[in-house]
């Protein structure tokens, strides 16, 4: 049986932790991450995180798709800032390809504890992106771009040979039909933040991307001192591996 001293010091203490904000208990309430945020790339749209969704659900989180407009830096991240506003807590923010450079922007919102990066950008604050890219072989996709009339699309071979390697033809040809047309100046623009500075990051790595060269999103991670993975997969992991990129969202997530 316990005595009154000690139920009272027992008392004492419980009631510290409770209030203490550096308490394990805090600390613990304050990574229950519930919230997702997924931002798409150029090339594609909101659809693509499909798989991922699903398998988000059904481990008990709640996951919204930014649908981003690709006409401006600026533009995509006020569409990832409305949808972060409907967020009811610490949310994990995830950005495939060109939405790296979005989450970099728009990641130092307060609602987000953690980022997400898919083969993607992560270009320091006013860093010319393009340039950096340019230290390193040119992947293969590049060469597919198509201008017109102040956009730019991928052709249909390179879309189908080098940004969605991996993916099943049909449903390849698919994602081709409605592939989301960028602005022709998106890839000049330049980030004025650099939330993975003072968010924790993860990163999964795409060894067979023929989008973005491999082994620069082995440096942008490293850089950025990002928990990474490596998937056997092209451009498109998040549709060709949605479990490994689920996983990873789960452990930024702490779930």
């Amino acid at each position: 049986m316990i005595d009154r001293r000690t139920f009272s010091a027992t008392l004492m203490a419980a009631l510290a932790s409770s209030l203490l904000p550096g308490s394990a208990l805090a600390q613990a309430s304050s990574r229950r991450i519930r919230n997702v945020v997924l931002v798409h790339g150029a090339y594609a749209d909101g659809s693509c995180w499909s798989e991922v969704i699903g398998r988000l659900q059904r481990a008990g989180l709640n996951a919204t798709a930014v649908q981003n407009p690709l006409t401006s830096l600026a533009d995509d991240v006020a569409a990832t800032r409305r949808i972060l506003a409907l967020q009811d807590g610490p949310t994990v923010l995830v950005g495939h390809s060109w939405a790296g450079t979005v989450i970099s922007e728009a990641g130092i919102d307060p609602r987000v504890a953690a980022l997400v990066y898919v083969a993607a950008r992560a270009p320091d604050a006013g860093e010319d992106y393009t340039a950096l890219a340019a230290t390193f072989p040119t992947p293969p996709a590049s060469a597919g771009l198509v201008k017109a009339g102040g956009f730019a699309q991928l052709s249909e071979e390179a879309f189908l040979r080098d940004f969605a390697n991996g993916v099943d033809p049909a449903r390849a040809r698919i994602l081709y039909a409605v592939q989301g047309r960028i602005a022709d100046t998106l890839f000049a623009s330049r980030t004025s933040a650099a939330a993975w500075k003072t968010r924790p990051s993860w990163y999964a790595i795409s060894k067979q991307d023929r989008t973005t060269n491999p082994d620069l999103e082995r440096f942008l991670a490293n850089r950025m001192h990002a928990t990474a993975i490596e998937v056997d997969s092209g451009h498109l992991s998040l549709i060709t591996h949605p479990k490994e990129i689920t996983d990873l969202i789960l452990e930024a997530a702490r779930v």
